[in-house]
C-alpha cells in the first residue's frame, strides 16, 4: 500500500508540474482570458434572466388578471434584447477563446517540434517515429480540444451553475434545499467513475500511439515489404494492433455514455421531484405558480451545464494524458549538449586536423563497440576505413560528427575537444554524405542549399558543375526548379549523391566523412561518382567508409578495424604486404570465396 501511495502522489506530482507547464503558455494571454470571462458573464446573465422575466409576466399581470399590455410588451422587447445580448456575448466569446486557444497551442507545436529536433540520436535510437508524429499531432490537438471546448464548458457552465443556485435561492429557499439534495450524488457518481474513466482513456490513447509507430515504419519500409511479400504478414499485424484500438475506442465510449446517462436519469428525476413539491405548494398557495415556472426550467438549465461539463470529460482526461505526455518530452534533455562559455573557432582558420585520443564507446554502458582507438590524421589527407559489419566503422563517424559524446577519452579537432565546439558550429565543420542521402520534398535548387536563402542560386549552379550535377539537372524540364518528391525517389541513387556532393561543396566544410556512399552504385555510377569525390575532397581532410575497396585504393592512408580496434593501418601496398586482414578483405572484394572463409 505504500507504494501505490506514492506511485499514486508522484503521478499527482507530475499532473500538477505539467499543467503549471501548460499555464506557462497560457499567461501571455491573460487579458484575452479576462475579456472570455467577462464576456460569458454577461451572456450567463441574458440567458438566465430570460425565465425571471416569464415569471414577472405570470405572477404580476396574468395570474391576478392584470390587462396592461404596455408592461407585457416592455417585457417581451426586453426578453428579446436579453436573446440578442446573449447571443451577441456568447458569439465574442467563442471568437476569442478560438484565438486564444489555438495561439498557445500553435505555440506548443513549435516548440516541441523544436525540442524534438535537439534531441541527441541516442534518443531516436529508443524513441519510435511514430510516437512523435502522435506527440506533434494528436497530443497537440487534444491540447487544441481543451482549450476550445472544456475550457469554455468550465468556464461558461461553471458560472450559469453558480447563478442558477442564486436564482433559484432568490426565488424560495426551501425548494433550492430540496433541488441540492442531488448535489451529494453527483459528487459520488463523478468520484466513483474519474479513476476508471482515465484508464479508459490512457489505453485508448497507447493504442493510436502504437497503430500510428507501425503504420509509420511499414511506410517507411514499403519497398522491403513489397520485395519480400511481405504485405499480407503486415497487414495482419496492423490489423491486429487497429482491432486494439477498437476495441479500447468502444470501452472508452460505453464508460462515457454510462457517465452522461446517469446525469440524465437523475435529472429527469429532479424536475419530477420539484414539480411534486412545487405544485403541492402552489395548491397551498404558499408559492406563485410563476415562481414554480420559473423553478422548474432553472432545475432544467441547472442540469445542462452539468450534462456540458460531464460529456467534456473524457478530453479532460485525455488533456491530462497528452499533457503528460508532452511534458514528459519537454524534460528529456539532450545526451549531447553544448558547453556554456565557450568561444566558437572560426571556421576559415579549421585546418582539419583531427586526433582520436584513446577513444572509448558503447551504445550500452557494459557493451563496448569502439575500445583504446588511437587515430591521427594529418589536415587534407584522405583516409580509407574498411572491415567488416559491426566493425565500430559507422560508430566511429558518429563520434567525430557528435551525434554522441565519448565515454572515455576525447576527440580534437585542431587540438580543440569537439565538446567544446558548438554543434552548429561543428556541423558546418564537419560535412557527412551517407549510404542514402536524405532529399525533402521540394525543388533542387533548394534540395542543394537546404533551404539557406544565403547561398545564391550562381553558388549552387557553381557547384552543381563542379561535381558534374548539372548536366543531368540541365535534361530535367524545369533544371533546378524540378521539384522532387520525399527521399528522392523520382531521381536515381547516382544522382541522389551527386545532389549531396553539392551541398557539400555550397557549405564548405573543412572535414569531410563519406560513410558507403558508394556502396548501392552500379560501376559506371560509382565512377561519376569517384571523379565528384576527387573535386568534393581537394582541400579537405577526408573520411572514407567503404563497402567497396576499389573506392578507397588511392586514399593517402587505409585503417583496418575489427570488433572495434583498429588492426591494420596504411597504404594499399603496404596492407597488401602484410597478407593480413585487410588482404582478405581485398580478395574477398575481388569475389575470392576462400578469403570469406577465412574472415568468417
Amino acid at each position: 500500500m505504500p507504494k501505490q501511495s506514492n506511485k499514486s502522489n508522484e503521478e499527482r506530482q507530475k499532473t500538477r508540474s505539467s499543467f503549471r507547464f501548460l499555464f506557462v503558455y497560457a499567461k501571455p494571454h491573460r487579458f484575452t482570458f479576462a475579456a472570455v470571462l467577462f464576456c460569458a458573464l454577461l451572456g450567463i446573465a441574458a440567458d438566465l434572466f430570460q425565465p425571471y422575466l416569464v415569471k414577472i409576466a405570470i405572477d404580476d399581470n396574468l395570474m391576478i388578471g392584470k390587462n396592461d399590455y404596455r408592461s407585457l410588451l416592455l417585457i417581451c422587447l426586453f426578453y428579446a434584447g436579453l436573446s440578442i445580448s446573449s447571443l451577441f456575448f456568447s458569439y465574442l466569446q467563442n471568437n476569442l477563446l478560438q484565438f486564444a486557444g489555438q495561439s498557445i497551442v500553435a505555440k506548443i507545436r513549435k516548440d516541441l517540434f523544436e525540442h524534438i529536433f535537439k534531441q541527441s540520436m541516442s534518443y531516436y535510437d529508443r524513441t519510435p517515429s511514430g510516437s512523435l508524429i502522435t506527440h506533434v499531432s494528436s497530443d497537440t490537438e487534444t491540447l487544441n480540444q481543451f482549450f476550445t471546448q472544456v475550457l469554455l464548458s468550465l468556464v461558461r457552465d461553471g458560472m450559469t451553475l453558480v447563478f442558477i443556485i442564486v436564482l433559484m435561492y432568490h426565488l424560495d429557499p426551501q425548494l433550492t434545499m430540496y433541488s441540492m439534495i442531488v448535489i451529494p450524488i453527483i459528487v459520488i457518481i463523478a468520484v466513483s467513475f474519474r479513476r476508471y474513466m482515465r484508464k479508459t482513456y490512457q489505453l485508448s490513447r497507447t493504442q493510436l500511439s502504437q497503430m500510428v509507430a507501425f503504420a509509420a515504419e511499414n511506410l517507411s519500409g514499403m519497398h522491403l515489404i513489397q520485395a519480400f511479400h511481405q504485405e499480407k504478414e503486415q497487414m495482419n499485424r496492423f490489423t491486429e494492433r487497429n482491432l486494439g484500438y477498437f476495441r479500447a475506442n468502444l470501452r472508452e465510449i460505453r464508460t462515457n455514455v454510462l457517465f452522461n446517462r446517469s446525469f440524465d436519469i437523475l435529472g429527469n428525476l429532479s424536475v419530477a421531484f420539484i414539480t411534486w413539491i412545487g405544485g403541492i405548494a402552489v395548491f397551498d398557495k404558499t408559492i406563485e405558480f410563476g415562481v414554480l415556472y420559473a423553478f422548474i426550467t432553472y432545475i432544467r438549465q441547472f442540469f445542462q451545464p452539468i450534462n456540458n461539463i460531464t460529456q467534456q470529460w473524457n478530453t479532460l482526461q485525455s488533456t491530462t494524458v497528452s499533457v503528460n505526455r508532452i511534458w514528459n518530452i519537454f524534460t528529456i534533455q539532450p545526451e549531447v549538449q553544448d558547453k556554456g562559455g565557450v568561444s566558437s573557432p572560426s571556421l576559415s582558420d579549421v585546418k582539419g586536423d583531427i586526433h582520436f585520443n584513446h577513444v572509448h564507446f558503447g551504445y550500452l554502458k557494459d557493451t563496448a563497440v569502439i575500445e583504446d582507438l588511437e587515430l591521427h590524421i594529418e589536415p587534407g589527407e584522405m583516409i580509407g576505413i574498411v572491415g567488416t559489419t559491426g566493425a565500430g566503422k559507422s560508430s566511429l563517424i558518429s563520434l567525430l560528427c557528435r551525434f554522441y559524446d565519448v565515454q572515455e577519452g576525447s576527440i580534437r579537432i585542431d587540438g580543440t575537444d569537439l565538446r567544446d565546439i558548438p554543434q552548429a558550429v561543428l556541423h558546418r565543420m564537419v560535412g557527412l554524405v551517407q549510404q542514402e542521402p536524405y532529399l525533402y520534398a521540394g525543388s533542387i535548387l533548394e534540395n542543394v542549399r537546404m533551404f539557406d536563402e544565403t547561398i545564391t542560386r550562381e553558388e549552387v549552379i557553381e557547384a552543381c558543375q563542379m561535381v558534374g550535377a548539372d548536366i543531368l539537372i540541365s535534361r530535367m524540364k524545369d533544371g533546378y526548379e524540378t521539384r522532387i518528391s520525399e527521399r528522392g525517389s523520382g531521381l536515381s541513387a547516382g544522382e541522389r549523391q551527386l545532389i549531396s556532393f553539392a551541398r557539400i561543396i555550397v557549405f564548405q566544410p573543412k572535414v569531410l566523412i563519406l560513410d558507403e556512399a558508394t556502396a548501392n552504385l552500379d560501376s559506371q555510377t560509382e565512377q561519376l561518382i569517384q571523379s565528384a569525390l576527387q573535386v568534393v575532397a581537394e582541400g579537405r581532410t577526408t573520411l572514407v567508409i567503404a563497402h567497396r575497396i576499389s573506392t578507397i585504393m588511392h586514399a593517402n592512408r587505409i585503417i583496418v578495424m575489427s570488433q572495434g580496434k583498429i588492426v591494420e593501418e596504411g597504404n594499399h601496398a603496404q596492407l597488401l604486404a602484410l597478407r593480413g586482414y585487410y588482404e582478405q578483405l581485398y580478395l574477398h572484394s575481388q569475389g575470392n570465396m576462400d578469403a570469406a572463409q577465412t574472415i568468417s
